[in-house]
């Protein structure tokens, strides 16, 4: 199964909310991606049917097991981007952390292993 963008960054918004707060709201996420609260819960249904998240209605947002296994792949990949990016090219931690998460998504495999490698030395 292949995922967007735009559900990875949901994915990875609710992980961080989760870890921060013991769940997400609709609120929250839609005010960290920029996006309306009827986005967000069009989304969140997609989720679901996805068995990514547990939602009641108008109730907090938490991961389902797949969805933190997900969300944590998501979370691991961009946070490595970042650390590479700040130490083989002295980017700023804001800088890094904006172009990662622009790069999680298209990269491949091959070279976040070579970016794992590289950060291991």
């Amino acid at each position: 199964m292949t995922r967007s963008e735009s559900i990875e960054m949901y994915l990875e918004t609710i992980y961080i909310l989760e870890a921060s707060h013991g769940h997400a709201h609709i609120a929250d996420i839609a005010k960290n991606l920029g996006v309306t609260k009827p986005s967000v819960s069009k989304t969140m249904d997609q989720l679901k049917q996805q068995d990514l998240i547990n939602q009641e209605v108008y109730g907090p947002v938490t991961l389902t097991e797949k969805g933190k296994i997900v969300s944590k792949q998501i979370y691991r990949k961009h946070c490595l981007i970042t650390q590479f990016l700040e130490k083989s090219l002295t980017l700023s931690p804001d800088e890094a952390d904006e172009n990662a998460c622009r790069m999680e998504h298209s990269i491949t495999d091959a070279m976040m292993k070579a970016i794992e490698s590289y950060l291991e030395k």
